[in-house]
């Protein structure tokens, strides 16, 4: 089950980087074999996040690593694919970058067979986005994330949220329908903490479970914005305790009518903030 409400990339070719990163702590660090790395420093990057993860596992701490390989339509993930299957020890979760096609995921469970890790498909084309829901539903598949830079590219706009809206919108109908987890796309402006905070809590109230990052310092402003309020989870516990009290049925609440749909959002506010309490 995916509950990471963040997650922090760091190039696969800068090795001397992973463990500042696994100590920023996001929800997931995910070691990047794909955009962040040049060809030339592909395999040199393959192989140290292999070795990270062997490591990570003798000391019993490779929860919370992810790798994100490069496509399996290209030569670069076909290679990434192959040193998976011979490696001793594979990350918890895999993301796959460009998937237009649930058949993506096919090729990479068969070649991983039992040994597949948890994979979080990225729709960047409206082709990838025309199938969201099956790429959603694949074996395997644990969240569905939003890329957005590619996206942006492919349309022609600004990465930004006005231009990318109708895209998000059918990207969360994917992910509901698929019932996986939705994560964001990384906000790009790295001094503008405001306009981060902004973002986030507009991707939340959209339906959005996580977003990326790409620098440790957003990680606080990414994880204040998910966190419920105090006001939200007083309402929450409040609304429960009346549904309760009248029998688990439709009720007056504040004005409003308690109705089963909306029980289920409280459940989640409540559920939300006892993850960060145990955290």
């Amino acid at each position: 089950m995916f509950t990471a409400q963040s997650l922090l990339f760091v190039p696969g070719h800068r090795p001397d980087r992973f463990g500042k990163a696994r100590a920023a702590g996001a929800g997931l660090t995910v070691i990047d074999l794909e955009d962040a790395v040049p060809a030339a420093d592909k395999l040199a990057a393959r192989s140290a996040a292999l070795a990270e993860f062997g490591a990570a596992a003798e000391s019993g701490a490779l929860s919370g690593w992810a790798l994100r390989i490069n496509a399996v339509t290209t030569a670069a993930g076909i290679a990434d694919l192959a040193a998976l299957g011979d490696a001793a020890v594979l990350p918890p979760v895999l993301l796959v970058p460009m998937v237009e096609s649930p058949v993506e995921l096919k090729i990479i469970a068969n070649v991983l067979g039992h040994r597949c890790p948890g994979l979080i498909p990225l729709i960047e084309t409206p082709a990838g986005l025309r199938e969201g829901h099956a790429i959603g539903r694949a074996p395997q598949v644990v969240a569905l994330m939003f890329g957005g830079g590619d996206f942006s590219a492919e349309l022609g706009v600004a990465l930004a949220w006005e231009p990318l809206a109708a895209a998000r919108g059918q990207f969360i109908l994917a992910a509901a329908e698929a019932k996986v987890p939705a994560i964001d796309v990384p906000f790009i402006g790295l001094d503008d903490h405001e306009g981060l905070i902004a973002e986030t809590r507009r991707a939340r109230a959209f339906g959005f479970a996580a977003k990326a990052a790409i620098h440790p310092a957003q990680l606080p402003h990414i994880h204040s914005a998910f966190a419920p309020t105090p006001v939200e989870v007083a309402e929450a516990a409040e609304a429960l305790a009346a549904y309760a009290d009248g029998g688990g049925q439709a009720i007056r609440f504040r004005g409003r009518m308690l109705e089963a749909p909306i029980i289920r959002r409280y459940h989640a506010i409540i559920d939300a903030k006892d993850r960060i309490d145990h955290a």
